[in-house]
């Protein structure tokens, strides 16, 4: 199927510390876009998928951002998933929220529930991904010939290997901190592009089987297991310094 083209606008700009970000809308689709100042030259691209429950401006999202732009000259970009940041949450997404901080109160397991609804967020945000790199591509300064990296953790995770089974653009991947549905290792089966799998080995709701079963489901030849201490929500500085060098290994040889 097609997808529908729609106008990609630019509506505020600013640039600081060597980095221009520039907010945009496709349609009703909010995201931002993190470019190197001063730079002529076209340079390869990173999509940023962020966290359950945050959004496309979350301070770790800016900081890695600002890391990928000033180190290695990529492009890096976000957008809001579904019923996160600027984007009005649905009924049905509110329900399952809902859900989650109720078992989450009751010390209940989380993981069929946000597997669930991951899957439904990741089912909707893929096609969004997909008409952001159609948009982004046409701009003069996105080097369109080069291959794409994507970044993310939990959520992210979940829509980034399904990203990654539907995009053939998607050239390496950072990745982790994921419910091992089976729907998930399924999709992670079908993908063969490099991935870098991020484990947190304290995380008190994604337990570590959970975690190395899904890096094992990964279909990719090239694909390597990084283990941390401590939860998801406390990726260690080198960690997430060394996903980006992962992405520049690859796409900027």
């Amino acid at each position: 199927m097609t997808r529908k083209a729609l106008l990609m606008e630019f509506f505020s700009q600013t640039t600081s510390d060597d980095v221009i970000e520039r907010s945009f809308t496709i349609g009703d689709l909010p995201g931002v876009l993190w470019s190197p100042a001063g730079s002529t030259d076209p340079a390869p691209l990173v999509l940023m998928g962020h966290p359950g429950g945050l959004h496309k401006r979350a301070v770790g999202m800016v900081a890695r951002a600002a890391h990928l732009v000033t180190v290695y000259g990529f492009h890096a970009v976000a957008i809001d998933a579904p019923g996160h940041g600027d984007r009005a949450r649905s009924a049905a997404d509110a329900d399952w929220v809902d859900e989650m901080q109720r078992a989450r109160k009751a010390g209940e397991p989380l993981g069929a529930i946000v597997a669930e609804f991951n899957a439904s967020i990741a089912e909707r945000a893929v096609p969004e991904w997909q008409m952001t790199l159609d948009a982004l591509q046409t701009l003069p300064d996105i080097d369109a010939d080069r291959l794409v990296g994507y970044s993310g953790m939990t959520l992210a995770t979940e829509i980034g290997f399904r990203l990654m089974l539907a995009d053939p653009r998607i050239g390496a991947a950072g990745l982790g901190a994921a419910f091992a549905s089976e729907g998930l290792m399924e999709v992670a089966r079908g993908v063969t592009a490099p991935v870098q799998f991020l484990l947190p080995w304290d995380d008190l709701e994604i337990d570590r089987e959970s975690g190395i079963a899904l890096w094992d489901a990964i279909g990719s030849e090239e694909k390597s297991l990084h283990v941390f201490p401590g939860p998801h929500q406390r990726v260690p500085t080198y960690e997430a310094e060394d996903s980006a060098r992962f992405l520049a290994n690859h796409l900027l040889a």
